[in-house]
């Protein structure tokens, strides 16, 4: 089986190779990489290091190194393809079967037309070979010429008296074999034709010109033309037809007439992340056309839902700032006076894998839309979109254009200087999530406050569940909403009073693990012994599931695990604002051994009542020994302290 490249740079960008790694090896991040004990060799000290940029792993120590496919080939013993099939069913793209793939980027071109001989007498074969009237094979043809049009190349075969016998045939050339022509090669030949007939064109001049684009700037994005002629392309074109109607650019109506997509229109190539050609854009010259604008279909080598326009350009020009914007003129305008990370959807709504890719490029990213009403909807559905996808570390901006501009007139007409305090102005999704949801709301009465937080409730669940940004959102909201006033119960005269709340080992060790998630390590063993209804038992899971990617940082680590407990808020909440146990646990240490004496306590009492419990002598007898040994270490504990 033979897998194109491309296949395997899509399967690539659609795997994280730390979480891949992560699964096999212990890592733990490192400034801007993750470090790890290398599993190709024995060793002590970590030196075996995952570049998360990058998407590569390289170990110092035995000089291992690669991606993640490399990885699993030498990790598993396996070959290429063995993994390629495993990361094809993780990753949702499909690997070619018998090189279809490679099939489907091919197609036949015609054979030219057989050369022909005009004679009134087949005896004299040789006299008028020197005159016989052909169509050269693979003939180049000029489309800069103003005449081309007016060429025909089957027009001499067209236009022969069909006399009996006048004919003679060049059999060599019917027995040509049938070229294969590739999609890719074509797109690119179309894309010269296009940008080779806009000289030819003044109106597509004057349009570039009336919107501010310079002779370098058109040669750079490549713009063209498509002439108002129904078959152009046909006409440039006649060995290809077949691949022409394959990327969608050649059509045939319901009379059986066939025509091109794209006429009297200017013409906007677009570029996979590699540079290829893959499609075109067209924008109709005559406002009265419609659609005003019109995109290349879907194709084996098309796909809008997952391309962006000027992605590759602006990978090209090293931008380390991107910024979402609706159309192709945006981007080329943005380009022009030196915003080089603008791109653009091509006709569809923002996805969840526009955002995906754009965050490979940068954690932080920008999106700008229309001040008005149809631009706030977007806004909306794309927050809804950006959500899930918005992991610790993951910054996302919302630009909102005045309403009498689009980001390309609005940097015209105020300037590079207004338009980048614009937009670093612009608001984090946070404080854009407060205005859009609280716009309506009176938040100055509870039951405003009230409903701006349901309106919140279900936008957060759509948050990871492992990272802190649930936790802080909410505190945020909160905050705004002016409700950081924690209450605090009035003061008891009353002793007896004081010893009505009941204080549990398991609240403790609950406060505890929520101000100091590393000490995990002291309450791993209770997973064996607690009751799967324990509030404890369900926050140790979770514990057990997240800990290895805690950030090394104690508050984030907290933010981190109050994130991923958010199902539980309210009751520990409670448990936190009842334990007060942050006054006891200021210093590590002492957290430490506190950890250590809830861990024992609640080991030795839920060994007890699993005593109780047991139904057979083996198993009592088990338990009986297990409690004897904590028994020990209890004892030898307080003798030591």
């Amino acid at each position: 089986m033979a897998i194109p490249q491309h296949t395997i740079d899509q399967i690539l960008d659609r795997t994280d190779i730390v979480d891949l790694i992560g699964q096999r090896v212990k890592l733990k991040k490192t400034g801007r990489t993750y470090s790890g004990c290398c599993p190709f060799h024995q060793e002590k000290s970590p030196s075996f290091h995952v570049y998360q940029d990058k998407q590569y792993f390289h170990c110092f120590g035995c000089q291992a190194n690669g991606n993640a496919i490399r990885f699993l080939m030498d990790i598993d013993h396996r070959n290429f393809i063995d993994v390629m099939k495993d990361l094809s069913s993780q990753t949702g793209i499909e690997l070619p079967k018998d090189n279809v793939d490679n099939k489907k980027l091919s197609y036949k071109r015609e054979v030219p037309k057989p050369q022909i001989q005009l004679t009134s007498n087949k005896n004299n074969n040789t006299q008028n070979s020197s005159t016989q009237k052909t169509v050269p094979q693979n003939q180049s043809v000029d489309i800069s010429s103003t005449s081309f049009f007016e060429v025909d190349p089957f027009e001499a075969f067209q236009n022969t008296p069909d006399y009996e016998g006048m004919y003679e045939h060049d059999f060599n050339a019917e027995l040509q074999i049938q070229q294969e022509g590739n999609l890719y090669d074509l797109l690119e030949n179309v894309a010269q034709f296009y940008e080779k007939q806009l000289p030819q064109s003044k109106i597509a001049q004057q349009y570039f010109k009336k919107r501010g684009l310079s002779s370098e700037t058109i040669q750079y994005w490549r713009l063209g033309y498509a002439p108002e002629d129904w078959q152009h392309l046909e006409k440039a074109f006649p060995q290809d037809i077949e691949g022409l109607k394959l990327v969608g650019l050649i059509r045939t109506s319901d009379n059986g007439r066939e025509f091109d997509l794209l006429r009297e229109r200017v013409i906007f190539p677009i570029r996979d992340v590699k540079g290829r050609v893959v499609g075109f854009g067209g924008r109709a010259l005559n406002d009265e056309i419609k659609p005003k604008y019109i995109n290349s279909p879907d194709s084996e080598v098309f796909h809008k839902n997952q391309l962006l326009y000027g992605l590759f350009e602006g990978r090209k020009q090293k931008a380390n700032q991107w910024l979402m914007v609706e159309g192709y003129m945006d981007v080329i305008a943005l380009q022009q006076y030196g915003i080089y990370g603008a791109v653009a959807t091509l006709g569809t709504a923002s996805n969840a894998e526009h955002l995906t890719t754009l965050f490979k490029q940068n954690n932080q990213i920008t999106i700008a839309f229309d001040g008005d009403a149809a631009g706030q909807k977007a806004a909306r559905r794309t927050l809804e979109i950006a959500l899930p996808l918005l992991n610790d570390g993951r910054e996302l901006k919302f630009f909102v254009v005045p309403k009498e501009h689009d980001p390309d007139s609005l940097i015209r007409k105020e300037g590079i200087e207004t338009f980048h305090k614009l937009w670093q102005g612009s608001p984090l999704l946070s404080d854009f999530m407060f205005a859009l949801l609280s716009q309506n709301y009176d938040i100055t009465t509870p039951e405003g406050k009230s409903q701006v937080m349901a309106e919140l409730n279900p936008l957060v669940e759509l948050l990871p569940k492992q990272g802190s940004y649930r936790y802080l959102l909410r505190q945020f909201f909160r905050e705004k909403l002016g409700f950081n006033k924690k209450w605090q119960p009035p003061a008891s005269v009353d002793a007896s009073l004081s010893f009505n709340i009941s204080m549990r080992d398991e609240d403790f060790a609950i406060a505890t693990l929520m101000h100091h998630p590393f000490l995990y390590i002291h309450f791993e063993v209770l997973r064996a012994l607690l009751p799967t209804d324990e509030l404890l038992s369900h926050i140790l899971a979770i514990f057990d599931t997240i800990f290895d990617h805690l950030p090394n940082d104690q508050e984030l680590a907290t933010y981190y695990i109050l994130g991923a407990c958010s199902a539980y808020q309210h009751e520990l909440a409670a448990i936190i604002q009842r334990t007060n146990i942050e006054t006891l646990i200021d210093a590590p240490e002492i957290a430490d051994n506190l950890a250590s004496e809830y861990s024992l306590a609640l080991q030795e009492k839920y060994l007890r009542l699993k005593i109780k419990a047991s139904t057979t002598l083996i198993e009592k007898r088990n338990l009986r020994q297990q409690l004897n040994n904590l028994t020990k270490r209890i004892g030898l504990k307080l003798t030591l302290s």
